[in-house]
Formats: structure tokens, sequence, C-alpha cells
């Protein structure tokens, strides 16, 4: 956490949607897209308020679809499109063998959950399909959802040639990569299930956006969520390296992980994370982690 004090206009924000005075703020660490915020209130309560340029009720949406399936997420107290108000969680940020496998253990329940209730903040709206009822973000960018009944075709179309199209167009994307991205788009069917169950994921889960404390998950935060193969949430757990074998050998245990995640499909579901880090950085290293990646696959 950071020192600075934040300007009063946050507080007043604050105020202004809860009816309690907030009595000071401080700038948190880690908001990649607007600003995260710790406001203390004269009720005794402390809260994180996020402000930000895209609209929160979104995040807001996301999060109450992930309460319905039993995952914890902060309350949220207020939503509008420019301010997100939650209860403050915190943790001591010890991602211990415990803490790993604990995260481990809600995400396996989350991709096998249904809703708790039918008249929560979805219901079965996804009946097996991939996508999700809105577009979302991953960062800073776009991600597009709409409802499809081939995984394919989803992750094809709306993950890999869609964020390859946007690094291109960015001028970050060599064209002798997007050519080679595009050919192994064309041969997916053959790296991946056309199929699979269609699982709820967090989008995001890595250290940065989950709280633990004394060995157990408080709470995950800022989701990129979407209905997709549970794989591409494992493939971005190893891709970030947050959490080691403790996590991937309890995941085995709760929900099991086929062997073809380790057999390609794990290099082509990182493909998506490298091309984001790729936007966001502007990082030739990521460029050519790309194309090493393309060479290992064969393209």
């Amino acid at each position: 956490m950071s020192d600075r004090r934040t300007e009063p206009s946050v507080r007043t924000q604050v105020a202004d949607a809860l009816g309690v005075a907030a009595e000071s703020a401080a700038e948190l660490d880690g908001g990649e897209v607007g600003r995260v915020e710790r406001v203390s209130l004269a009720d005794g309560r402390t809260v994180a308020a996020k402000t930000g340029e895209t609209p929160l009720t979104v995040e807001a949406f996301m999060l109450s679809v992930l309460a319905d399936r039993g995952l914890p997420v902060p309350d949220v107290l207020h939503r509008s499109d420019d301010l997100l108000v939650m209860e403050y969680v915190e943790g001591d940020g010890e991602f211990t063998p415990a803490a790993e496998r604990d995260v481990a253990r809600h995400l396996a329940a989350l991709h096998e959950r249904r809703p708790r209730e039918s008249g929560g903040a979805m219901g079965d709206a996804a009946d097996g399909r991939f996508g999700f009822p809105r577009d979302t973000l991953t960062g800073p960018y776009r991600q597009p959802n709409p409802w499809t009944e081939s995984w394919v075709a989803f992750f094809r179309d709306h993950r890999l040639r869609h964020f390859a199209e946007t690094a291109a167009e960015a001028g970050v994307l060599p064209p002798e990569l997007a050519e080679r991205i595009d050919a192994l788009a064309a041969d997916l069917d053959s790296w991946l299930p056309d199929a699979p169950a269609a699982s709820l994921l967090h989008g995001d889960a890595w250290a940065n956006n989950i709280v633990v404390r004394d060995g157990r998950v408080r709470a995950f935060l800022d989701p990129a969520s979407s209905f997709g193969h549970a794989e591409v949430e494992l493939a971005y757990v190893d891709f970030v390296g947050s959490f080691g074998d403790a996590f991937f050998e309890t995941y085995r245990d709760e929900r099991g992980i086929d062997d073809g995640f380790e057999a390609g499909r794990r290099e082509v579901y990182q493909l998506v994370p490298l091309l984001e880090h790729l936007l966001y950085f502007e990082d030739d290293g990521y460029a050519a982690e790309i194309g090493a990646r393309l060479t290992e696959l064969g393209y």
C-alpha cells in the first residue's frame, strides 16, 4: 500500500454511496484497470473503493456470478459505472503450500458447480454453452463473450484470433507471427475438444488477485470471467507461476487433469495470456516466447 493520501472526492463518493462519512482513504497497490483505495468509515468499517474509466458494473456482475457458485469474493456494497465499493478483506499474503491447496480446492469446486440458487445472478443461462452474458475485461482489454455452442469456435474466434488481431493492429505482433497463429487457429480442432464441460472460470487467478490468511483463501478479486474449458484456468495458473506442485497435485486429486493438458493444450491456451502481456508491456521478449511456443507446437 502506498502512503499517498487520495483526494477528498473519492471519500465523498463513498460517503454519498453508503450514507456514512468516510474519514480517510489510501491507495492500494495492484490495480491494472482503474484505481483502488482502502477507505475507513466513521462507523468503524473499512471498505475497498474502485474507480475507473471502464464500467465497473461489469465487475460487480462477475463477482455476483462467482458468489452464486460459492467462490469466496468480497461483498459488493455499491455498484455503478464509475464506482464499485466492496467489503475490504484483510490478508497476510503468505502463499504457503496450505494456501495453494486451498486455492486449488476452490477453483476445482468452481469448475464443477452449478448455481446455488436458480434465482441468482444468471441461473443456468450458460446451459452448456461457452461465453458470458456480457463482454468483460482482461486487464484493460476487451474480452468478447458471445454465447457459442462449439468450444473450438469460441476459443479460436473470441480468444486466440481476437487477441492476435488486437496485437497486430497495435503494431506489437509481427506479421510472421500473426500468420503462424492463424495457421494454428485453422487447426484447433486437432488440439482442443469441441464440447468439454462449460466451467465457470475466474479468469485471472494469480497471487495478486487472491487474498489469503493463515493458509486459507479469504477472497478472490478482479475476475475476468467466462464459461469455458477448465484447462484454460490451469494453463493461466501455470503461465503466471504463482503456485506450484501443491496447487496442481490438489487440483488433480479434486477434479482430475486430462493427459492432453500436458500434451500441447496447455501451450495452446497459454498463447492468449502471452498475447495479452505483449499488448500490455510491448516487450519483444513476449513475441519471442510466442514464436518459441508456436515452433514447439509445429507452426
